[in-house]
């Protein structure tokens, strides 16, 4: 069994709107996070989906899954206060309702440029080797900062990978160790996959596309934008 964690409760700050969170901000009349769900919500693999959203905007989605007919999200849950909490929150839905050998794919809610294969990918790599994270390669010099405004250490390139999402573990072991991390006060890790990794867990990779964005700032939405407008574009022309 394959299930997907969609994280959504972000306020998206950096965005600068006032009137919607972002995920919930449209393109073509259909939100963002509905364009994120609609991969997994047709994917033949993925049998549920658990959607972990701003407790005030709860029914909001609710009726974005009803009309956009995401029949898979089975749950809606409230966020927390951060992002590790509320994946955790979303993780007690999961756990309460599939098997403890369910691979989980949690996936950011305005991550909509994903596609089937690397669902397809993620879940074969955690079925052949275990928890794994997807990642596009470095296009650009990554540099170390330091505290004093000098540059630290600068890496090369071609031993560099930008992590991305979805990342997929067995959901009894991501479970267990967000509840090992809860247990220990340990509640200011970036991700799932530097959790997983402190606690010992061997993290492979997925290849996925560069465009596998997240929707942050306004100008990651306009770059959104001409990649759904020039795949329309294709359509209509027959490319």
């Amino acid at each position: 069994m394959n299930i997907a964690l969609i994280f959504a409760g972000g306020t998206g700050q950096r965005m600068n709107t006032a009137s919607k969170p972002k995920q919930f901000l449209e393109l073509h009349g259909k939100p963002i996070i509905i364009y994120t769900l609609e991969h997994f919500q047709h994917h033949p693999k993925i049998d549920g989906i658990v959607v972990v959203c701003l407790e005030d905007w709860i029914p909001y989605c609710k009726e974005l899954l009803e009309k956009f007919h995401i029949s898979k999200a089975l749950d809606v849950v409230p966020g927390g206060i951060n992002g590790q909490e509320s994946i955790y929150n979303g993780l007690v839905a999961a756990h309460n309702r599939y098997p403890a050998d369910a691979v989980v794919l949690i996936h950011d809610g305005v991550r909509p440029l994903i596609n089937e294969q690397i669902i397809t990918d993620d879940i074969l790599c955690v079925n052949e080797h275990g928890s794994a994270i997807t990642v596009s390669p470095a296009i650009e010099t990554i540099v170390l900062k330091q505290k004093n405004g000098h540059v630290g250490n600068i890496f090369d390139r071609s031993e560099c990978e930008m992590a991305k999402a979805p990342q997929c573990f067995y959901l009894g072991d991501i479970f267990a160790n967000h509840e090992r991390a809860k247990a220990e006060g340990k509640l200011d890790f970036i991700d799932s996959a530097s959790l997983m990794q402190y606690y010992g867990c061997e993290l492979s990779t997925v290849v996925g596309p560069a465009e596998n964005i997240k929707i942050t700032t306004p100008a990651d939405f306009y770059i959104f934008r001409a990649i759904i407008d020039a795949r329309e574009n294709m359509q209509i022309l027959g490319l």
